[in-house]
């Protein structure tokens, strides 16, 4: 296994953890960096200080500008880079990539504009890779706490079920478990959506409005989520695991979730330009939001979380007015629009 190479493009904390663990496993990891300054910075410190300070890189694990060098003999290329500048990312990539690897994707979003998928994209912009070797990554998994050893799983997706093992086999440690399953279009759809959840679980506990609230709005939010992705053509089922429900549980309260902090500034009175100036990293809840908002509108799909996650971000509403309304709405059965026969 010593003399198989991984190719990992994307130098946040997720993609550096993603190296790091696959460098632990003996395998031979290329990081690729968005400019030689970096790249050159990275492998003089032998860490990401930027993102994962205090955690080493592995002897295997290196770090390069060049994407030629970079992919050369991959086995897997994972890609995990912000998803509004993903397909410009693959396009850059396509010159170098044969039909041999399997081609994954760990970015948990969804294009602006196109409001695709990013397998989609994949599938439009490597069209040298068959469909069959492209495979989607998600689950509940705050990089921190995988670099620093602690357990964790995650689930693969892909079409094929010998794509998927393949990744499983390359990433699976004491650490860390990988399942793998056949819904892509419903893993990547969970693990996009519930950061809209989770800025509303992080305005929910800036408010203080209580555990009861807070279990409400995670139950209704994945309601939503699997709304939509039925509509999408996702097997509801998907929704119950770990890129679901899973997904869901650790973001909406992990203080590393960049949604979820989101979510509490707003509760506290701060401007969404304010909070993206302060930080560093990519919160994809907000842009998720403005997608998800639009499949909804298109695929006929009521989702009143997302709705007013969406006024509150974008159209100036108090986050206190969300929840009244969201409080005032209707009635209706629990599971409407989830199962045939439930009502709604």
């Amino acid at each position: 296994m010593a003399s198989e190479k991984i190719a990992i493009l994307g130098t946040g904390s997720w993609g550096t953890t993603l190296a790091i663990l696959c460098s632990r496993q003996g395998l031979n990891v290329s990081l690729w960096a968005r400019t030689a300054d970096e790249a050159a910075a990275l492998n003089a410190r032998r860490e990401n200080v930027d993102f994962l300070p205090g955690i080493p890189f592995p002897l295997t694990l290196h770090v390069t500008y060049d994407l030629d060098d970079a992919t050369r003999d991959a086995q897997i290329v994972l890609i995990v880079v912000p998803s509004q500048t993903f397909r410009s990312n693959v396009q850059a990539l396509r010159p170098f990539v044969s039909t041999n690897p399997v081609v994954v994707s760990a970015t948990k979003g969804i294009e602006m504009g196109t409001l695709q998928r990013m397998s989609e994209i994949l599938c439009a912009e490597l069209p040298q890779v068959p469909p069959e070797q492209i495979a989607v990554l998600s689950g509940p998994n705050i990089a921190r706490e995988i670099a620093a050893g602690l357990p964790a799983s995650t689930v693969i997706a892909a079409v094929d079920e010998h794509a998927a093992r393949i990744v499983q086999e390359r990433l699976m440690s004491p650490a860390f478990r990988v399942y793998t399953q056949g819904d892509v279009v419903g893993v990547e759809l969970a693990g996009a959506l519930k950061n809209v959840i989770a800025i509303g679980a992080g305005v929910a506990d800036g408010f203080n409005v209580g555990e009861n609230a807070k279990a409400t709005l995670l139950t209704r939010g994945l309601a939503e989520m699997t709304r939509l992705g039925v509509a999408l053509g996702a097997n509801p089922i998907t929704f119950a695991g770990l890129a679901g429900i899973g997904d869901l549980i650790c973001t909406c309260h992990s203080r590393h979730s960049r949604n979820h902090t989101v979510g509490e500034r707003l509760a506290q009175g701060q401007k969404l330009d304010e909070i993206l100036h302060g930080m560093k990293m990519v919160a994809e809840g907000i842009t998720t939001t403005k997608a998800a908002h639009q499949l909804a509108v298109r695929h006929q799909v009521e989702m009143p979380l997302v709705e007013q996650m969406h006024a509150v971000l974008f159209e100036g509403k108090s986050p206190r007015q969300a929840i009244g309304d969201l409080m005032l709405r209707g009635a209706k059965t629990e599971f409407w629009g989830v199962m045939q026969g439930s009502g709604g």
